[in-house]
């Protein structure tokens, strides 16, 4: 048996695409800081935590540094839109 027996006809004859690259935990390729809430740290290249204890990617450490108040700045401001769009503010 061939995997082609297992896939639709559809697939295996090649009607739609399907991903073949191979993507890194990241989805980045090479690069990008990060920080790890696991560790309160910011993390870089071969030494990062799993995508679940970890913000980013940032461009610079400096800015995944701040990585906690970029995300209290946006859900206020998230909030304070789903506030507007609901009439609960005025």
């Amino acid at each position: 048996m061939e995997i082609w027996d297992f896939l639709p006809e559809s697939v295996a004859d090649g009607r739609f695409a399907v991903h073949s690259g191979c993507m890194n935990d990241s989805g980045l390729g090479e690069g990008g800081y990060f920080w790890c809430l696991r560790h309160s740290r910011v993390e870089t290249g071969d030494d990062v935590c799993p995508g679940q204890y970890r913000l980013g990617p940032y461009a610079t450490a400096d800015e995944a540094t701040r990585a906690l108040e970029t995300v209290e700045k946006r859900n206020a401001e998230w909030d304070a839109e789903d506030a507007r769009w609901t009439g609960e503010v005025s």
